[in-house]
C-alpha cells in the first residue's frame, strides 16, 4: 500500500483472490473506540499518526475461478473436455467484445466478514442476457459493485482521494475487469505502475531512514 503512503491522494485497489481497497485518511480523523463488526470498513493505525481505511472483500480472483471451475464440469458432463486456462481466455475474450449488459450478479459467493451468511444472486435476466460475454461481463463487474457497496466512491471523494492504483494477478489479466474498474471509479485509475508489494516495503525502510537522519 505504499502509493497511499508515498501519495496521501492516492488509492490502492488489489484484486488477487479476495478484494482490498485501502485509502489514508484526512488528517486528524479518529475511528470509533470499539469497532463495529458488521462495518464493511476497517480503520487500521498509519504512518503519521493517520489511518488506513481497508474495505477487504471475500470475493474477488477466487468468483472468476469458481465460474471456471464451473464451466469446466458441466463440459465434463456432456462428454467434453477442455482445460481451464482454455475456457478462462474464451469467455475474457467473449466480454471483452459485449461492451455492456443489463445482466446483474452479485458476487458473494463465500459471503462478507461483515455479512457471512449473504449468498450470491443473478437478476435482471433476460434471453438476450445469456451468452458468455454477458454473463462475464456481469461478473466481472459484479465483483466492482459488491465492493463499491462496501465503500461507496462518492465518500472516497469526500476524503480527497484523486486516482485509484490497480494491482493484483486478477486485475492485471483481465481486460475486462480492468474496464469495469475504470467505469466505476470516479477518478484516473493507473494499473500495475510501481505497486509491488517488495518496492513498497523497500520505500518504508528508506522514509524511515531519512526521517532518522533528519532527526
Amino acid at each position: 500500500m505504499h502509493g497511499v503512503m508515498f501519495w496521501k491522494t492516492d488509492q490502492v485497489l488489489n484484486i488477487s483472490t479476495s478484494v482490498q481497497l485501502a485509502t489514508s485518511m484526512p488528517p486528524g480523523f479518529q475511528p470509533a473506540q470499539t469497532p463495529d463488526p458488521t462495518a464493511p470498513v476497517t480503520y487500521f493505525p498509519y504512518f503519521d499518526r493517520t489511518y488506513l481505511a481497508v474495505a477487504a472483500s471475500l470475493n474477488g480472483g477466487n468468483v472468476l475461478a469458481a465460474f471456471v471451475h464451473m464451466l469446466v464440469q458441466w463440459m465434463a458432463d456432456l462428454g467434453l473436455e477442455v482445460e481451464e486456462p482454455t475456457v478462462y481466455s474464451c469467455m475474457i475474450q467473449a466480454a471483452a467484445q459485449q461492451r455492456d449488459t443489463c445482466l446483474t450478479i452479485t458476487p458473494t459467493v463465500w459471503g462478507e466478514r461483515h455479512l457471512p451468511d449473504q449468498l450470491a444472486s443473478v437478476t435482471r435476466i433476460s434471453s438476450s442476457d445469456l451468452s458468455l460475454g454477458h454473463v462475464t461481463r456481469a461478473l466481472c463487474r459484479g465483483i466492482v459493485q459488491n465492493l463499491h457497496s462496501m465503500l461507496p466512491f462518492q465518500q472516497l471523494k469526500e476524503w480527497g482521494v484523486e486516482r485509484v492504483i490497480g494491482s493484483g494477478s486478477a486485475l492485471s489479466r483481465n481486460e475486462v475487469l480492468k474496464q469495469e474498474v475504470q467505469r466505476a471509479f470516479p477518478f484516473p485509475v493507473s494499473f500495475g505502475q510501481d505497486v509491488d508489494a517488495a518496492v513498497g516495503a523497500a520505500l518504508v525502510m528508506l522514509r524511515r531512514n531519512l526521517n532518522q537522519k533528519e532527526s
